[in-house]
C-alpha cells in the first residue's frame, strides 16, 4: 500500500479484494478489520475516510486481510464476538458465541427459578452463564470445561461483563468438575454434538480454526448426550431441569436418550429458522 492512502481507500480497497475472493460479508469485514488495526470504530471509519495511514499502518491492515482470505474468522482475528448483547473474548480452546446459542440462554432464563443455581457443561468463552447471569442478578452457576485455556478465557469473560462474583470455574470432562455435594436446579450446555466423520466435511473457517475437542461429538455426534442423560439426574433437585442444544436433526435421538434415562416432559425447541435447537428435559 502507498504512504498516501486514506481511510476510506484502504477499507474499499480491501474489501474488493475478498469480494473477488468469494467472501459475502467482504464490505463489513473490510471494515472491522481495518478498524481494528486503526484503532476506529463504525462512526470514525465513516468520519475520518480522508485521514492519511501510514504504511506502518497500512501494512498492519494487510496482514489481517491476508489471515481472513485464508479462511479465518473476522471474529477470531479481532479476538471477540458479541452474544446476547455481551461481548466476549475468545481465544483458540473456544468456539465463537452463535445466535442460535441465545435460545438455550432465553430458555435457562425461564427455567431458572428464584434464586436459581445452575451449572453449564464445557462452557467455552462461558457466553451462555455468563448472559445468564448478566440478566438473572438473583442466580448463580458452575461452568465447566475440560481445557484449562478455555477457562482462563471464560473467567476474564466473567469478570469484563460483571458477574464473576456469582460464576464459579470447575476444570474436568463433564460432571467429573464437580464437587460431591454440588446440586442444580438446571443443567445447561451446548456440547459436540458433530459426528466426527461430518467434522472433516466442514467449512475451512470451522474445520481448521475451530477446536476440534468443541466440535466433534463422536461416531454419531451423540457421544456428550449419553453422557449428561445418564448422570444429570444425580446432580439435580428435585423437579430440576435439563437444556441442551443440538443439531437440526437430532432432536428425536437426543429426547430418546433423556426419556430412556426417566427423565419426563421432554420437549424440542426450535430456533428462529424453524430447526430444532434445544432438548429440554425434568428430573422427575
Amino acid at each position: 500500500m502507498s504512504e498516501d492512502v486514506s481511510v476510506g481507500a484502504l477499507w474499499r480497497r480491501w474489501r474488493d479484494v475478498l469480494a473477488e475472493k468469494g467472501v459475502g460479508t467482504a464490505s463489513l469485514d473490510a471494515k472491522l478489520l481495518v478498524g481494528q488495526a486503526l484503532g476506529f470504530d463504525a462512526l470514525q471509519l465513516a468520519t475520518r475516510e480522508r485521514e492519511l495511514v501510514s504504511t506502518l499502518l497500512a501494512s498492519e491492515v494487510a496482514a489481517l486481510m491476508q489471515r481472513r482470505l485464508t479462511g479465518e474468522s473476522v471474529a477470531r482475528i479481532i479476538g471477540h464476538k458479541e452474544f446476547y448483547g455481551l461481548e466476549f473474548g475468545l481465544n483458540e480452546a473456544t468456539l465463537e458465541p452463535r445466535p442460535d446459542t441465545e435460545l438455550l440462554v432465553d430458555l435457562a432464563l425461564k427455567a431458572l427459578p428464584k434464586g436459581g443455581r445452575f451449572v453449564d457443561l464445557g462452557t467455552g468463552s462461558g457466553c451462555i452463564p455468563i448472559a445468564v447471569l448478566a440478566n438473572r442478578r438473583d442466580a448463580s452457576g458452575v461452568a465447566t470445561d475440560i481445557n484449562p485455556r478455555a477457562l482462563e478465557i471464560a473467567r476474564r469473560n466473567a469478570e469484563r461483563n460483571g458477574v464473576s462474583d456469582r460464576l464459579l470455574f470447575s476444570q474436568g470432562d463433564w460432571f467429573e468438575a464437580m464437587g460431591s455435594e454440588d446440586r442444580f436446579d438446571l443443567v445447561v450446555s451446548n456440547p459436540p454434538y458433530i459426528s466426527s466423520e461430518v467434522v472433516e466435511t466442514l467449512e475451512p473457517e470451522v474445520r481448521e480454526f475451530d477446536p476440534r475437542l468443541a466440535l466433534d461429538g463422536g461416531l454419531d455426534g451423540l457421544g456428550p448426550y449419553r453422557i449428561i442423560a445418564a448422570e444429570a439426574a444425580n446432580w439435580l433437585r428435585p423437579g430440576g431441569k435439563v437444556l441442551v442444544e443440538i443439531g437440526y436433526d437430532q432432536g428425536a435421538a437426543v429426547s430418546a436418550l433423556f426419556a430412556e434415562a426417566g427423565f419426563g416432559r421432554i420437549s424440542v425447541e426450535k430456533d428462529l429458522a424453524g430447526l430444532d435447537r434445544v432438548v429440554s428435559a425434568h428430573h422427575i
